[in-house]
């Protein structure tokens, strides 16, 4: 089982998660993040007001997937995020030893 992370621009998100909802994926998180990478603290255009873009609005997509599938996903949310401007994201992927649910059932690890 892998964890894969994506960091997306906010207008992207929808799209994103449009693009994922036929893959086969054990689970799906969603998060309103704020950070920053390369771009630093350039000064960009918001609105009609400049602002440092030290902390820029994100959002955090995280799936958890198949081992064998990770790759195809990792593509395909590189696939819909890029566009080809600074600050279009960063995927992570790690390994998931264990996990379970939490249901009423028998309480048994998947």
């Amino acid at each position: 089982m892998k964890q894969v992370t994506a960091i997306v621009k906010p207008f992207l998100a929808e799209k994103v998660l449009e693009g994922l909802r036929r893959a086969p994926l054990e689970a799906l998180a969603v998060r309103e993040v704020k950070g920053f990478g390369r771009q630093k603290s350039y000064l960009d255009q918001y609105g009609d007001s400049e602002y440092s873009l030290a902390f820029l609005p994100k959002v955090e997509i995280t799936v958890w997937v198949d081992d064998a599938r990770a790759e195809e996903i990792i593509r395909k949310l590189v696939e819909i995020a890029r566009t080809g401007r600074i600050g279009d994201g960063k995927i992570f992927t790690l390994s998931v030893a264990r996990f379970q649910t939490i249901d009423i059932g028998t309480g048994q690890p998947d």
